[in-house]
């Protein structure tokens, strides 16, 4: 008899986080794995000799345009993408699969998905990203979790704040995320006028929110090809969404 295939712990993952951030009113856009040097880097404040750029050792793809290409290193161009496209006000999640020069190990990888999430309007504060982040733990990890904002620094964001959720059952604070205010460059650069708008976004690695809910011990997992790891992820430990 012929085995059912079933999803991978990816998607499950994705599509489960998309669903709670859907009921807060968050919609779905999906973005270019190849982008520009632009996009990726300038303008979200990484300029050429900006230093933050030390912590990206990318891959360039070589090409016959102008502008130089690169694998992204992370969804936040879709920041910039969107709001030339739509405008403010805004509330968006970007899920994809981002490269990063990494030496593979147990909790990292040179690709992984990650999620952005953006929301753009008038009066917005760093209190609604901090409620909204709440929500979402609670709903992805449990009633019972907990989130605290450390200080931190990104140049497309200010402030800037590290993210760390509460697990009762482990007696112990993990960091999971990095989040802020859009900076108002960034917010200029994608045509937004920043006197008018503001708005919070945040970005999570959906392999390491997956590892973290369900007990996975090693991030290479999910990229091996073992079809074996897809068939023993224990489907009784997700939702049906």
């Amino acid at each position: 008899m012929q085995k059912v295939g079933r999803l991978h712990p990816i998607t499950i993952a994705i599509r489960d986080i998309a669903a709670i951030f859907g009921r807060m009113g968050f919609g779905v856009v999906l973005g270019p794995e190849l982008e520009t040097e632009y996009y990726n880097f300038d303008a979200l404040n990484v300029p050429a000799d900006h230093p933050a750029r030390d912590m990206w050792d990318t891959f360039w793809v070589k090409s016959d345009e102008d502008e130089r290409l690169v694998l992204r290193t992370h969804t936040s161009p879709m920041q910039i993408r969107s709001l030339e496209k739509t405008g403010a006000p805004t509330r968006i999640i970007v899920p994809g699969k981002v490269f990063r020069n990494e030496a593979t190990d147990a909790t990292h990888e040179a690709q992984f998905y990650q999620l952005e999430g953006l929301a753009i309007d008038v009066n917005i504060t760093l209190a609604d990203l901090k409620g909204t982040l709440d929500r979402f733990s609670k709903e992805f990890f449990g009633t019972e979790a907990k989130v605290r904002f450390r200080p931190s620094y990104f140049p497309f964001t200010e402030p800037s704040v590290e993210v760390d959720v509460w697990f009762p059952a482990r007696e112990r604070w993990l960091e999971v995320m990095g989040a802020g205010m859009v900076h108002p460059k960034v917010l200029e650069n994608a045509g937004v006028d920043s006197r008018k708008y503001q708005g919070f976004a945040f970005g999570l690695g959906v392999e390491r929110f997956a590892m973290i809910k369900y007990g996975i011990p090693d991030i290479r997992l999910f990229h091996a090809g073992d079809i074996r790891f897809d068939f023993a992820f224990d489907k009784s430990q997700t939702s049906d969404v």
